[in-house]
Order: C-alpha cells, then sequence, then structure tokens
C-alpha cells in the first residue's frame, strides 16, 4: 500500500497474551520515532546509530519488512532507490554502505572511492529486499524502474565478477582490502578470512530473487541463467561448507582454503534467513539446530538478535521463536532503543506470530498460525498489503479470520501446522490441500468481507 505520512502507523495488535500486546505497542511507537520527513534525502527512517542521522544497507533490508507493516512502503522506496542509484565502477560496482539525512556517504564510513568501508553481503541483501518489497506492495518499481534494473544488472554480474578472484563465481575478501571488502557482516572476523557464509547465502538470495523478477517480466532466459549462477553457489556450500562430524554447516572460510571450526552468528543463521541455502534433510535441520542454539546466547548484541524470532516462526520453532520475541521487546534488553530492534520485532509480529505471506504477482495473501500455549487468539489489524489492507484473527491453531479491508479480490491461503483431516470455510467443508508440512485451502475474499477458515480435528505440533 502507498501511504501517505498521515497514513502510517495504522497497524494495531492485540491479543490475550499481555507481553505480546505491550511489546508490540512500544515496538511501533519507537519506530514510528525514527520517521523523518522533508530533509535533503527525502523521507528516511534511522537504520544505523541513532544520533548518525544515517541509514545503512544491511539495516535498511532488514528493517525493511516492518517499515511495510508500519505503512513506510514509499520511504523504504526512497532508501533502496539510493543504494541502488550509487552503484559505481569506481567502487568496484559497490554504493555506498551508509547515507546520511543530507544525500551524503557518512563520513565515519567513507573518505573516497578507495577507502571506504563495505560488507561485501550489502548488494545481495538490499537486491533481495526489493523483491521482497515487491511481493508485499506489488510496486512495479522493483520491476520496471531503470535504477532498480541497473542496480540488479551490476549485482548479480559486474559486482560478483569485481570481487571474485579464484573465478568460482563467490566474491572474495583478501587482506588487502582491509575495511572495503569485508567478506561477512560479522566485524570481528579474526584472521583475516577469504568468505563467510553470510556472503554465500546473500548471493544466492541475490540471484533467485532477480530470477524471479525477470521472469515476472518474460526474461526467460535471463531468469534461467541467474538460476544457474544461484545454483553453483548452493552447490559449493553445500559440498565444501558441510562439516560432516559436527553435522552442521562451516561459517567461515580462511584465505588458505580452510574452514574455522566454530559458530558465528551472522554466517549461522544467514544461511536459512532469506532463501534456504542448505539442502533439504540432515544439512538443513543441523542448521536449524544450530540456529535454536544460538538464539538463546545471552551474549548476542542486538543487532544479531533481532533476527532470530522472524527465522524461527519462519521454520515453525514456535516456542523458541515465542521466547526469543518477548526477549527481543523486553525493556531489560541492553540498547533496546537501536531502531533495528522495534522495526524487526514488527516485522516478526507480522511474518512471523502471524505468518503472513503475500505474494503480488498472483494477488494472493497466505496465512498461519504460529502461536504457542502462551496466547489463545491474537489479531493484527490494517496491515498494508497490495493496494489496501488486511486484518488477521488467530484463534489458537485452529481458526484464522481473515478481512479484506481494501478495493480488490485476495486470493487468500488459509495455512495449518500438520495434517488436517477436515477444513471449513464459514462453517462449511472445503478441500484440504496439502503441502511439506503444512494443509491450506483456498477463499477469494472480496473487499469488505470477512472470512473465517477453521480447522476441524485435533491441531497439529506446535
Amino acid at each position: 500500500m502507498v501511504a501517505s505520512a498521515a497514513e502510517s502507523g495504522r497497524v494495531t495488535f492485540d491479543s490475550s497474551d499481555q507481553a505480546l500486546t505491550d511489546g508490540f505497542a512500544w515496538a511501533k511507537k519507537q519506530a514510528l520515532s525514527y520517521v523523518h520527513r522533508g530533509d535533503a534525502v527525502g523521507d528516511w527512517y534511522d537504520a544505523s546509530l541513532p544520533n548518525r542521522y544515517a541509514f545503512c544497507m544491511r539495516d535498511v533490508s532488514h528493517q525493511a519488512l516492518g517499515a511495510q507493516i508500519l505503512g513506510l512502503a514509499p520511504v523504504t522506496r526512497n532508501l533502496l532507490e539510493k543504494f541502488a542509484r550509487n552503484v559505481a565502477p569506481s567502487r568496484q560496482w559497490c554504493s555506498f554502505w551508509e547515507i546520511t539525512k543530507d544525500n551524503l556517504p557518512a563520513p565515519v564510513d567513507y573518505k573516497n572511492d578507495k577507502d571506504f568501508w563495505y560488507n561485501l553481503p550489502a548488494n545481495f541483501d538490499v537486491l533481495h529486499a526489493c523483491y521482497r518489497q515487491y511481493l508485499w506492495t506489488g510496486d512495479q518499481t522493483y520491476l520496471n524502474d531503470d535504477t532498480f534494473q541497473n542496480f540488479y544488472r551490476r549485482t548479480t554480474h559486474d559486482y560478483v565478477e569485481a570481487w571474485d578472484v579464484d573465478g568460482d563465481g563467490i566474491p572474495d575478501g583478501l587482506p588487502s582490502y582491509g575495511r572495503r571488502g569485508i567478506p561477512s557482516y560479522n566485524e570481528q572476523l579474526g584472521g583475516h578470512p577469504r568468505q563467510a557464509s553470510d556472503l554465500l547465502a546473500t548471493e544466492y538470495s541475490a540471484f533467485v530473487a532477480a530470477a524471479r523478477m525477470e521472469k515476472l517480466l518474460h526474461h526467460d532466459a535471463d531468469a534461467e541463467r541467474l538460476l544457474e549462477a544461484g545454483r553453483r553457489v548452493r552447490a559449493i556450500y553445500n559440498r565444501e561448507w558441510w562439516n560432516a562430524s559436527q553435522k552442521q554447516f562451516y561459517a567461515v572460510r580462511f584465505q588458505d582454503g580452510t574452514f574455522y571450526d566454530g559458530r558465528i552468528t551472522e554466517p549461522d543463521f544467514f544461511p536459512v534467513y532469506l532463501e534456504q541455502l542448505p539442502e533439504d534433510g540432515e544439512r538443513l535441520q543441523g542448521q536449524l539446530r544450530v540456529v535454536s542454539e544460538d538464539s538463546v546466547n545471552p551474549k548476542l548484541n542486538v543487532e544479531a538478535l533481532s533476527y532470530f524470532p522472524e527465522i524461527l516462526y519462519r521454520w515453525g520453532l514456535n516456542e523458541p521463536a515465542y521466547r526469543s520475541l518477548i526477549r527481543l521487546v523486553s525493556p531489560a534488553l541492553p540498547r533496546r532503543e537501536y531502531p533495528e530492534v522495534s522495526f524487526a520485532a514488527i516485522g516478526a509480529f507480522a511474518a512471523g506470530v502471524m505468518g503472513i505471506e503475500p505474494d503480488a504477482s498472483s494477488y494472493i495473501v497466505a496465512t498461519q498460525s504460529h502461536l504457542t500455549t502462551a496466547t489463545a487468539w491474537a489479531t493484527l489489524s490494517h496491515v498494508p498489503i497490495f493496494d489496501g489492507e488486511i486484518s488477521v484473527r488467530h484463534s489458537g491453531l485452529t481458526e484464522t479470520r481473515l478481512t479484506n479491508e481494501g478495493s480488490q479480490v485476495i486470493h487468500w491461503e488459509a495455512r495449518f501446522t500438520g495434517k488436517a483431516a477436515r477444513l471449513s470455510i464459514n462453517g462449511k467443508q472445503s478441500r484440504v490441500r496439502t503441502k511439506p508440512g503444512i494443509s491450506y485451502t483456498l477463499v477469494d475474499v472480496r473487499p469488505g468481507q470477512t472470512v473465517m477458515v477453521s480447522r476441524i480435528g485435533a491441531p497439529g505440533p506446535r
């Protein structure tokens, strides 16, 4: 939905769980306090340390979902466009890592085109964020605008080529690069690593996202070329990065080709955060185990902690996801005021707790309750989606109501965990469809209509 300044922040959350309700209220108020309008850069929100008056590539990519729920889609588009516009051959197709409210590269990170801070996953992360924004909004700018199209092409070709030293299709960080080519979002890596798994994860995700957008534009040959490049990255990761003895993936590869035999947060969780990098089966389960164990680490900084609720909910790990979200919105959390925390929490309520998953290309909205025994019911109202809004209410794992507050028919995919014997739509039995791990039914919801889908019989596992 394209929201004006007056329309942003309409979304509300209510539930039987006071901790969740209070947490959402805090996150909404906190995130909206970081929105600024009328500066030289245009409308923007803080996406770095608040006193920098700036936004950086990693933070914007991660905060975009929460910003969407808050009705800030045009603001996010402005920020993503600034990153896309500033890629340049003089910086080996890097953009500016951090841009100020004055529409300038942040001086703390940028001295000149040969001396600047840059985390190599950034271009890829921003590209995937553009695709996710399209799925939520249907904004054709992300598909057709020349600035974005140039950014996608440069990132998936020229950027990779400029930073890939050994010709395997994956960028490399070399000690001589200094702060200009950090091969991870984790900035405390020792030993001058060559690559980290969050770099491979974001690159693979960027190829997949770019391919899907090319497919939507009916550029089938380009889409297949991008998918093949992504498949090569994924194959290298699953073949070379798997630690069979510990049944988990390595996080970091050093200059001599050896691997670090321990855990590092960002490289740990990115392979299951955007597109699924590990293969199904033992490899995927091993990495989910690592992420679940990492999420309770008391030493996590808030930047890393802010990712875990959305990731855990996505994979149906509802209990640890709930605990991680409660921790994220707790007044006791150190540095809770960091902008990424409140925006990420809002995103986790929508995509995580409520399981809302839109696809603007087909006008389909999927929902799936991820409530735990701590929460009997929850309602998220006035959620911006496509060119309108929806409201979703879950009662446990057995009943969901969706209200279409927009002007066009929405195709609703009402999902339930596990295998359902029967589903009903407004009390009338409906066809049960299945995908791995879920049962669902399809129903069209007209403008102004509320539809209830219920599961009849025992619910699936929580």
